[in-house]
């Protein structure tokens, strides 16, 4: 039997256990951590907001851990010049061998892109990244951000178009995020000594304060402090498809497409920073 079958067996029979979370008010999936009352959820739980000031950002996380799913959250990013700020969207364990599944939207001068950041960790190791531009303003309205993560790859989506696909390299001796719970964090925070053109613009705290917004959150996924079950009768075949998922012949093309006009960066292909080779997982996921 393929070590892919195996992985989807050895899921079915771990989910058995565990619970579906489909998104209810934003109050009710998600803790505000930090800002001192910068963070704020609005319209009856419909809309949450974070801000950030010269004095600190803020942030929220999920109330629940999950382990494999589809998450999705429609985001609308800090507007004009917002150089120097980091939106940081991602899924995340604890611990030094912490696994974590990230989006950071780098911020930019008035008129220029922003950077989409993506990066997979897996037991506490990252460097994985690939960046992209936007073929949109995600500035101008709420555009929706998913994620894929089930026990045989990782897909990223941004309204529905899949940007990047990282594949399950185990058998190459690739550890990947499986065993780990993680819950849903973000934050809107400054990190002008990197984010923008690696530190050469700084945050203009002239326009402050910055903020982002969030609706719409959807999590069709495992919790494992659920007693109900992933294969219950209250759940269709469609609503547990992201089990198996996989990129079609037309979501492949599109895939295709994103990366060849919108890929900014990839460690893939970065041979001034691995001269001895490319990273093992590359090989199918490059």
């Amino acid at each position: 039997m393929a070590s892919s079958s195996k992985l989807v067996l050895v899921m079915c029979f771990m989910v058995s256990a565990f619970g579906i979370a489909i998104g209810n008010t934003l109050d009710q999936e998600f803790e505000i951590t930090w800002g001192d009352g910068r963070a704020k959820i609005l319209n009856n739980g419909d809309l949450l907001t974070l801000s950030l000031d010269k004095i600190s950002g803020s942030g929220f996380q999920s109330k629940n851990e999950y382990l494999f799913g589809k998450i999705d959250m429609q985001l609308k990013l800090v507007s004009g010049n917002s150089a120097g700020t980091v939106t940081a969207y991602y899924l995340s364990s604890q611990g030094p061998t912490h696994d974590e599944i990230d989006f950071e939207f780098l911020g930019n001068l008035s008129g220029d892109p922003y950077t989409l950041h993506t990066n997979v960790f897996s037991q506490g190791k990252g460097n994985r990244e690939q960046q992209f531009h936007l073929w949109f303003d995600p500035t101008a309205d709420f555009h929706t951000y998913s994620i894929t993560w089930n026990p045989q790859r990782i897909i990223f989506y941004v309204d529905g178009t899949p940007i990047r696909e990282y594949k399950n390299s185990e058998s190459m001796g690739v550890s990947y995020p499986k065993n780990q719970p993680m819950r849903i964090y973000s934050s809107l925070w400054n990190a002008d000594d990197w984010a923008t053109r690696g530190g050469l613009v700084k945050t203009d705290w002239s326009q402050a304060p910055f903020s982002a917004s969030y609706r719409n959150f959807s999590a069709n996924a495992c919790i494992p402090s659920s007693s109900s079950s992933c294969n219950s009768n209250t759940t269709t075949s469609t609503s547990n498809s992201w089990l198996n998922e996989e990129l079609d012949n037309t979501s492949q093309e599109r895939l295709k497409w994103v990366q060849k006009n919108y890929m900014v960066y990839n460690y893939c292909t970065d041979s001034k920073r691995f001269p001895q080779g490319f990273p093992v997982d590359c090989v199918q996921n490059n």
